[in-house]
Parts: structure tokens; sequence; C-alpha cells
């Protein structure tokens, strides 16, 4: 089959490898037909190096039609049609049964000290071959595959995997009360999708700050209150106040993470440790690695004193320095972590109807073959193109 591969520092290629087969009685094979581009494979592809290998299958937003089921396999048959999660999650553990699918206990890396396996993203999360390819073997057929309707297109559903439950747990864990207000930093697909959510569930005021004027038009357009960070730079945490009557907005939500604009010593630290060979750079990296933190300290910024901070933004350093006083003083309330993909479903899927309320049917940007996948990582990256989300089309539906 065709597949994304990893092969080195902002080097992804499309590569011929085998195809997967089932390995375990409750594993489906799943015939790819959408997969999503996710800001955190920029990660991969930018930054997290040392923990893959070349040849890595990556991509953790796929959706399809099974293709063949293994033996123990009872919910699903060939020919359905399912969105895969993005956590490798068995959904009867301790954990999952918790509704904590990111902290599964069946699949966490324990050598790695890390929570739940995750498709195509990394050593630290299990090395799993991942879902820009034209097929992917499932295991846990039986509660991890969302089974979907026939009929609709892709779009309607692909961001089951990813995209809707990372937004909407952003969204749940800031807490923000009816009526009230959230700053969302970031307006790439999940913090554009977080405004959405917030407002739809109630908020009056969602503020969304970015750099891309794409992104901001965008996210105007869905009611969205945009702040430019190139207009107001060191003083966005005043600009938040002035809109919020000098408080602060009740919530916020850091939706971009570990590479965030505005850290030009971590980022010179990002760019010395790719330098360095595979294996001393991952031991810097888990030891002592340092991520650009500069839109979780503007987060912390601008929200209100005893208000609430939600992190859906990947974070990866093990020495990242934080400005606890600040936080104390402010008595905040701070909840991050992995989406728990699957225990959002029940809630996201009745929104995915042809009122299309989250906007989904036209969210993404770009939809391109597999084979274009390579160029669109780098414009991706590069902010180009007006790309904010991509859809990659391996087979056809």
């Amino acid at each position: 089959m065709r597949a994304l591969t990893y092969q080195g520092k902002r080097d992804v290629r499309v590569e011929t490898v085998p195809d997967p087969e089932l390995q375990e009685p409750e594993d489906v094979i799943v015939r790819i037909t959408s997969t999503g581009i996710c800001g955190s494979d920029l990660h991969l592809y930018e930054v997290l190096g040392p923990f893959m290998d070349p040849g890595d299958v990556l991509g953790h937003e796929p959706m399809g039609v099974v293709e063949e089921v293994g033996s123990a396999v009872t919910a699903l048959k060939p020919g359905d049609r399912v969105v895969v999660p993005f956590n490798v999650s068995c959904g009867t553990c301790w954990m999952c049964e918790r509704g904590l699918h990111s902290q599964c206990e069946t699949t966490q890396v324990t050598e790695r000290g890390t929570g739940a396996s995750l498709f195509g993203y990394t050593k630290l999360y299990g090395q799993v071959p991942g879902g820009q390819a034209e097929f992917l073997r499932v295991p846990f057929g039986n509660h991890l595959p969302v089974k979907v309707p026939d009929g609709p297109p892709d779009e309607r559903f692909v961001y089951l995997s990813d995209v809707l439950p990372t937004a909407w747990q952003a969204v749940a864990y800031a807490d923000i009360p009816k009526g009230g207000s959230v700053t969302v930093l970031g307006l790439g697909p999940i913090g554009d999708m977080a405004a959405r959510i917030a407002l739809h569930q109630g908020a009056d005021l969602v503020i969304g700050v970015d750099l891309v004027p794409e992104r901001l038009e965008r996210a105007r357009a869905h009611g969205v209150h945009p702040l430019d960070l190139r207009e107001h730079g060191d003083r966005l945490g005043d600009a938040v106040r002035e809109l919020t009557g000098g408080r602060g907005t009740d919530a916020a939500i850091d939706a971009v993470g570990m590479e965030a604009h505005g850290a030009p010593l971590a980022r010179a630290a990002h760019q010395t440790v790719g330098l360095l060979p595979g294996s001393i750079a991952e031991k810097v990296m888990e030891r002592g690695g340092v991520d650009r933190l500069a839109a979780l300290t503007e987060a912390i910024d601008v929200v209100r004193r005893g208000g609430t901070l939600s992190i859906s933004g990947v974070y990866g350093g093990a020495m990242d320095p934080l400005p606890l006083l600040t936080m104390f003083d402010k008595q905040l309330q701070l909840r991050m972590g992995q989406a728990n993909v699957r225990h959002w479903v029940d809630d996201i899927l009745p929104l995915l109807t042809d009122q299309d309320p989250l906007g989904v049917d036209h969210f993404a940007t770009h939809t391109l073959s597999l084979e274009e996948a390579p160029d669109a990582y780098g414009t991706f990256q590069r902010k180009e193109d007006g790309m904010i989300k991509t859809l990659l089309k391996p087979s056809a539906g």
C-alpha cells in the first residue's frame, strides 16, 4: 500500500510499504477514505524527530470502510463505515470505564512512562503505524472504531477522530459559565473548533488570538472576536481586559502548544537538539527538553483571577519553567491532557446533521490526494495558501 512515512526533520515521503494484516482476534483492517493532517503532526515534522524512526507511518485522523475483521469482532462487519479515534484505547480497562481513554491501561507505554498509545505518533506513544495510508490495522474492533451512517460525505464525520473531541474537551475543561467568556490562543483547527463549540454551548464572548489573517477572518465569520497578535504584541492581556471590564476572560484555552511564536531562546534550543544524533537528542529531550511557552504564558495573563486554564496544545518539555507565583496568586484552575476521544463521541454525534451547527461540512480548507501530502506538510508548517485544515484522500469512498 501507499503511505506517508517519516524520513527526517521536515522530510516526509509517500512510499510503498507492506499492507497491514490482522494480528489479534479483535483487529479490523480499515480502507482509509479520508485522513486529516493535524497541527500536532507538525511537531513530528519539526521537533519530535528524535522519537521517530525513518519509515514510521504518520497520521492519526482517519476514517474509512472496514475491509476485514478478526474472528472475535462482533460489532463490525466488512463494508461498515467507521471513524478511528487517535487514542488506541481498549474500552474496557479501569481508565477507559471512567472515560479516560487517553490513559488506557491496556496500551499505556509503561517503558516510557506515558499514557495510551496513539496512532502514528512516536516511540513515546507506542510507535503504532498511522492512518495517512491506504489501509490501517485497528485493534479493539468491538470498542474503538466509531461506526457512522452511510450517505453523508466523509467531511461530516472524519473530525470525530481528533478535532471535534479535542476541541470539545478543551471547552469542557475550560468550564466556561453560561453567558461567560473565553480567550482561545491559536486559531488552527483545534482552536477554531473550540471557539465554535464555546459559542454553541452559550459563551457570550469568545476572543480568538492568532497572527495569520486567514485564521482570524475565518473565526470572525463564525462569531468570534479576533485579536491579531501582530497588532497587540506584549499588550495582549491589556486588550483582553479592555474587552472584559478590566478582569480578563473567565477561561483561556491554549490551543497552540510547544511551538508557539515569540520564544526565540526555546526555538534555538529546538533547532540545536535537532542537529544532535538521534539517540543523544532523544535523551536530551526526555530529561531536559524545553518548550516554547509564549502561548501558555499569554493564557495565564489573559484569564481573570479565579479563572480556568485549559490546555489542549501538545507540550513535550521535561524542564519547562512556569510562572507559579502568578498562577498561585491568581488562584487559577488548570486542566490539560490528550483528548479522551471515545468519551466525547456520544455528545458530539447528534450535532453532525444537515443543520451542521459547528460548520464541519466545510471545515477543511484543502482536500488533496495522499501523494500530495509531503508538499501539504510544508505548506501547513509555513502557514501558506490559507491552509488551516487539510484532508487527504488515500482511496475512493
